[in-house]
């Protein structure tokens, strides 16, 4: 990490990544997830893998950090959705 602005990055990306994990959380405790868009989860699932692919091409630490841990956040409430159905 050369400079605060690279710190910077990673810090972004690493509190933008988690935005998913408290929905992530509450439906593993309370096996629900009927409320949640299973077109929405898939479309941010799909942009995670387009965005990873950009970060490593292009070789941007912070993107490819953010959406790892996005993909596997959201890939947790696609099993969710799957597995918690009535």
């Amino acid at each position: 990490m050369d400079s605060w602005v690279e710190i910077v990055g990673y810090f972004g990306s690493f509190l933008s990544a988690i935005t998913f994990f408290p929905q992530v959380y509450k439906a593993w405790k309370t096996k629900s997830v009927g409320d949640l868009s299973l077109t929405m989860i898939l479309i941010v699932f799909t942009s995670t893998i387009v965005w990873i692919v950009y970060g490593v091409a292009k070789n941007i630490g912070p993107v490819i950090l953010c959406n790892s841990i996005m993909f596997v956040l959201v890939g947790c409430l696609i099993y969710f959705k799957f597995s918690f159905r009535k």
